[in-house]
This record gives structure tokens, C-alpha cells and sequence, in this order.
């Protein structure tokens, strides 16, 4: 009786051993080893209104500015953060278009912060916005011809 009741024993105190050794490795390969952060990419898109009698040249360095602030505040911001991307959105004379793309790594920021090395420029965004035309708002108005 006794030798029955030891081996219906067995099989449960080999379960219990073998889930306490499980659980314990567990834990310490927890406790050694913590789980690793995840990094990510930020996307930001901003959109930029051109100013009454602005050349385009004046408008690309606005958007550069932004595209450099945004940037700098997305890796400030969150140090998870291993690359930026920032899109400039224009718009002109009721015309919408990208103006430009910059994507960059913290590293390469860290090492190089200039919106030109890094940005992808879109070149046929000032013909589409149409910056050789004056704005609409700054056309003066048509008189009617005198009778």
C-alpha cells in the first residue's frame, strides 16, 4: 500500500518540479534581462501658407526653417525616437503641393542638422503652385472700361 501510494506521487511532484523550475528561469531571465525598448520612426507633416507677394525662394527657406524645428522637437521629444520624418505641405493661390521631404536618422541628425542634406526637394512644386503668377489676393482689380 505504502509503494502505491509513492508512485501516484511521482508523476505530480515531477509536474510540480518541473513548472517551479520553468517559473524560476522565468523570472531571473526577466530580472537579467529586461525587455529591450522599441524604437520608431516619428512622421510629421506640416502644412505651409504662402505670404501675399512671397517669392519662392522665401517659401522654400520657411519650409526648411520648419522642417529643421520639427526635427529637433521630434528627437528631443522622445528619445525612442530613432528617425524623422517630416513632409511640407504648400499651398499657393488655392494650389496644394508638396514642398518637401525630410527623413533622417537621430545619428545623422546628431552629426550633420541641415534640412538641405537631408530633405528630399519635390522640383516641380513651384510650378504647381504656381509662384510665377502673382497671388490672387494681391491682383488688383479689373476696371470696367469707360463708355
Amino acid at each position: 500500500m505504502i509503494q502505491s501510494i509513492a508512485r501516484k506521487q511521482i508523476a505530480p511532484l515531477g509536474l510540480w518540479v518541473l513548472f517551479g523550475c520553468t517559473s524560476i528561469s522565468w523570472l531571473i531571465t526577466a530580472a537579467i534581462a529586461p525587455e529591450m525598448a522599441q524604437a520608431y520612426t516619428a512622421r510629421v507633416e506640416v502644412s505651409l501658407i504662402s505670404q501675399p507677394d512671397e517669392s519662392y525662394a522665401n517659401f522654400l527657406r520657411r519650409a526648411e526653417a520648419i522642417a529643421r524645428a520639427a526635427a529637433q522637437r521630434s528627437f528631443d521629444g522622445d528619445i525612442l525616437v530613432t528617425d524623422v520624418a517630416v513632409t511640407i505641405i504648400g499651398q499657393h493661390n488655392n494650389a496644394i503641393a508638396p514642398i518637401l521631404l525630410l527623413d533622417v536618422s537621430r545619428q545623422n541628425w546628431k552629426r550633420r542638422p541641415i534640412v538641405s542634406f537631408w530633405a528630399t526637394y519635390f522640383p516641380g512644386t513651384q510650378s504647381l503652385l504656381d509662384f510665377s503668377q502673382p497671388s490672387e489676393s494681391n491682383q488688383p482689380p479689373e476696371s470696367e472700361p469707360n463708355q
